[in-house]
């Protein structure tokens, strides 16, 4: 089976909302769409759950199925408030831990991130 992920995308500036997981490394927020659960919602559930992030406006623009194998991407794009241009969020849904946010440049380097990102990266571009 398949399984689907909703991939919410903030933009500030030209450049994507990101962050460093501290096990992990540098991510693009992300999870998995619950039954039921249209690509958007899902969207601004993540957001919310993993940055503190209030979305708004969702607009699905795109499906991957190159980012993971036996994964479908959906990339929608989200509005939001002003946000700084870095910030630490408690995700409690990952086991507590600490997400330093910022903003990257989709062009930029990609050294950090798991290939799984730079994939949808380069479609930001």
């Amino acid at each position: 089976m398949t399984r689907q992920v909703a991939c919410p995308i903030l933009r500030q500036g030209g450049r994507v909302l990101a962050f460093r997981h501290p096990l992990a490394g540098l991510q693009l927020v992300k999870g998995g769409i619950e039954p039921g659960e249209t690509p958007e919602a899902a969207a601004l559930r993540e957001l919310q759950e993993e940055a503190g992030v209030e979305g708004r406006d969702p607009q699905l623009f795109g499906r991957c199925t190159t980012v993971q194998p036996g994964e479908v991407w959906h990339l929608v794009a989200v509005t939001a408030d002003q946000l700084p241009d870095r910030w630490d969020h408690r995700c409690s849904d990952d086991g507590g831990h600490d997400f330093a946010f910022f903003w990257h440049d989709p062009a930029g380097d990609t050294s950090g991130f798991d290939p799984r990102y730079v994939r949808v990266l380069k479609v930001l571009k």
